[in-house]
């Protein structure tokens, strides 16, 4: 599968902004869909996941209930809303899926094995 993320930008603390995740190749609706971030010289941090079982969604602690993961099926987009933004939330933001991944293992960038590139989120303060 092929996935593009899309939607980053330059938004003041307490704005709003929403990521997509576009993917080809295979339909999301049988996959679990995740967002990641990064900051320059650290490791990729698991912001939020979609398991592909159903509905039931997970977070990092440092963004539960601010972001908001989501998937529409008939558009096979995945989505974050992120909501008061704080500068802390700047990274680049890359979503990721996969149709094995066990519930263990969703916060492990590792365990995911299709990618889009980084959508870059800037928060000012």
């Amino acid at each position: 599968v092929q996935l593009q993320a899309s939607g980053g930008g330059l938004v003041q603390a307490g704005g709003s902004l929403r990521l997509a995740c576009a993917a080809s190749g295979r339909t999301l609706s049988s996959s679990t869909v995740a967002w990641f971030r990064q900051t320059p010289g650290k490791e990729r941090d698991f912001v939020a996941a979609l398991f592909r079982s159903g509905y039931n969604t997970y977070y990092a602690d440092a963004v539960k209930g601010r972001f908001t993961i989501s998937r529409d099926n008939t558009k096979n987009t995945a989505y974050l809303q992120m909501i008061s933004l704080k500068p802390e939330d700047t990274a680049a933001y890359y979503c990721a899926s996969s149709r094995t991944i066990i519930l263990s293992s969703l916060r492990q960038s590792s365990a995911y094995d299709s990618w889009g590139q980084g959508t870059l989120v800037t928060v000012s303060s």
